[in-house]
């Protein structure tokens, strides 16, 4: 008896360690334009199978509705709030043009390469914008950050891509998009990937709420299901621990669903599907934003963060443990009265001030520490005084995540 505890135990004990020993990888799908309400009533069967293994979540984007961070419901300013985990006032990509992107603000791609320089990154999309402007590849502000492997620009190639007036070629540039990238994950296995996919938008545009939006999306989860399936290969025949995120970058209006870029409840609806679990207090209590996909993927990549780019992110991982959500700030003649909800009671909160925004320019913020106190306290007031300002950036550091506000005074 005593010889099959102990046989057992070693077994256990075996398994754990080949479990932690796994090399982790990360892909996220963006499937343009599909709000909440859609997803949920259509047949999705693979997105249902992942969930299965994971979750399924209501989410948003649009940043605070009429507040700071209001960002518009439009597609390259969905993309890059995923991407830097910010929302327009920091990253500035206000529309699909991509006039002015900030890049002290780091993708999630330079973030990782940064921590680990030898590890292989990929991109899989219709257009180059996503690589060449948001990424910014091979831009002296962006690093001269590159890609390993590419897949995109497929919107050019109109000899075997010929655009026809229903957008059926944006479709068949979906599946060679796919095809592409379910064949390098199988193959390759970039350590992390972003796949793009169009074809829901244009439909979505075209259309609004129709049989044709609908047979889209249901179209979209059967290209899902090919990338989900390398996945499960090099699960099975290779020593990996694969993170999947599929997701949206806005929804539609409540009207025809043809339209987006607003405020409006539908437009701002968004949905994520993950095979991680279980997700963290974060994740179950509070309404997920667009913004905590790349701080999931960090922590479950092990990515290390320089401090200044980790303070700027407005999004929380939605695994792992985590300290305080829901920051507020307001400014009361001459005091800034904080507060936070405790998700975790160990441990103190340290409320961090900066009265400059020099990070926006790539230069540091000098940062005052002006409180330490219990995370369960909640709430600080905060002499600000001696430090006059127009403008202040609030840090809010908890044991295991940071939260940040902005407080910005009108004249």
């Amino acid at each position: 008896m005593i010889k099959k505890l102990f046989v057992a135990l070693a077994l256990m004990f075996a398994t754990a360690v080949y479990a932690q020993n796994k090399i982790r990888k990360a892909v996220f799908i963006i499937a343009d334009g599909i709000p909440a309400d859609v997803i949920e009533k259509l047949n999705t069967p693979n997105l249902k199978t992942i969930a299965k293994e994971g979750a399924y979540l209501r989410a948003h984007v649009g940043g605070e509705k009429g507040g700071y961070s209001q960002t518009p419901t439009i597609s390259a300013n969905g993309y890059n709030s995923l991407l830097t985990s910010t929302w327009v006032n920091k990253h500035n990509v206000w529309g699909n043009d991509i006039k002015a992107p900030n890049y002290n603000y780091w993708t999630i791609f330079r973030m990782f390469k940064n921590s680990f320089p030898d590890k292989k990154t990929a991109i899989f999309s219709t257009w180059t914008d996503n690589r060449t402007k948001l990424i910014g590849e091979g831009l002296a502000q962006t690093g001269n950050y590159k890609f390993d492997y590419v897949a995109d620009g497929y919107e050019l190639d109109i000899l075997n891509y010929p655009h026809d007036k229903l957008s059926n070629y944006i479709h068949l540039i979906d599946e060679k998009v796919v095809a592409v990238a379910a064949s390098c994950i199988k193959e390759k296995a970039p350590d992390l990937s972003w796949v793009y996919l169009e074809y829901t938008d244009d439909m979505g545009h075209k259309y609004g709420d129709s049989p044709q939006y609908y047979d889209a999306i249901e179209k979209m989860d059967a290209q899902v299901g090919k990338i989900w399936a390398s996945i499960k290969y090099r699960e099975q025949h290779f020593n990996e621990d694969w993170l999947i995120f599929i997701t949206t970058d806005h929804g539609r209006d409540e009207q025809t669903g043809k339209n987006h870029g607003g405020q409006s409840t539908r437009q701002r609806s968004t949905w994520m599907v993950t095979n991680y679990k279980p997700l963290n207090d974060y994740a179950r209590y509070y309404y997920p934003e667009i913004t905590d996909i790349t701080p999931s993927i960090v922590h479950f990549l092990g990515i290390n963060l320089p401090v200044d780019q980790l303070r700027e992110m407005d999004g929380e991982s939605l695994i792992g443990p985590v300290s305080i959500a829901g920051p507020e700030a307001n400014f009361v003649q001459g005091d800034i009265d904080v507060s936070w909800k405790v998700l975790n009671e160990q441990g103190d909160v340290k409320v961090w001030v900066a009265s400059s925004n020099n990070f926006k320019e790539g230069q540091p913020d000098t940062y005052k520490l002006l409180a330490t106190l219990p995370a369960t306290t909640q709430h600080a007031l905060i002499s600000v005084k001696d430090m006059p300002s127009k403008f202040y950036k609030i840090i809010i550091e908890g044991k295991y995540n940071t939260v940040n506000r902005w407080v910005v005074l009108k004249d």
